[in-house]
């Protein structure tokens, strides 16, 4: 067998010709996942990296003295920590903004270090620490509906519904004919999250809950 050396020598330069196409490719998007975003941008709600930190903004103030410098306060929280700090940066200051993706998942259950979804669209059952999910535990029961936020391939958050419906386990009855509209008392439910409810609302009774609350909101 004779080897076409010509040959070989131009499939190695197309092949080191496509290695590259899929390099810089890969590294402009990286450059375009890695934007890098004004302060002035900074809003309730984003989310935005600084030394490799992951942060979410909880409240944002912008401060413009006469003549001087204007100055962005932030409240952030580390989403990995859970911890919350506060930040001052001066106007045209700029920060890492990143790029997220979201999924809708299925809460299935929990053990001692993790809470498990499932995927709606792929079928995967995702696992995430408990200390991401612990503060959403009460909302949370067996087929409740979620979007899970990713960063590449780790999950930083979950996004609950605005309402949940939940049933009444605990509930102390209400005296007898004692029902004035504006009387309350405290209810345990199934996930046990405890709720100040009307005073007719009775264990066995499913009621609705606002997430970003933990307000009664009506009886189901």
């Amino acid at each position: 067998m004779v080897l076409d050396v010509r040959a070989v020598h131009s499939g190695f330069i197309l092949l080191a010709g496509w290695s590259l196409l899929f390099y810089n490719q890969r590294a402009t998007e990286r450059k375009k996942e890695e934007k890098m975003i004004d302060v002035n941008e900074l809003r309730k709600g984003v989310i935005y990296t600084v030394d490799g930190s992951l942060y979410r903004v909880l409240e944002y103030t912008h401060n413009k003295p006469g003549r001087g410098t204007a100055t962005i306060r932030v409240k952030a929280r580390d989403i990995r920590r859970g911890s919350t700090l506060e930040m001052t940066f001066i106007s045209g200051d700029r920060v890492q903004d990143i790029r997220l993706d979201y999924h809708n998942v299925e809460y299935l259950y929990r053990d001692d270090n993790f809470y498990y979804f499932m995927d709606m669209q792929t079928f995967e059952q995702p696992a995430v620490p408990a200390d991401l999910v612990a503060e959403y535990e009460g909302y949370l029961k067996e087929g409740t509906e979620v979007k899970l936020t990713y960063f590449g391939e780790e999950p930083l958050d979950i996004e609950l519904p605005t309402s949940v419906d939940l049933k009444v386990t605990e509930a102390e009855a209400a005296a007898r004919g004692n029902t004035a509209t504006g009387l309350t008392k405290q209810v345990v439910t199934e996930t046990g999250l405890k709720v100040q409810v009307p005073a007719f609302v009775n264990e066995g009774d499913v009621i609705r809950v606002d997430t970003r609350t933990g307000a009664y909101v009506t009886r189901v």
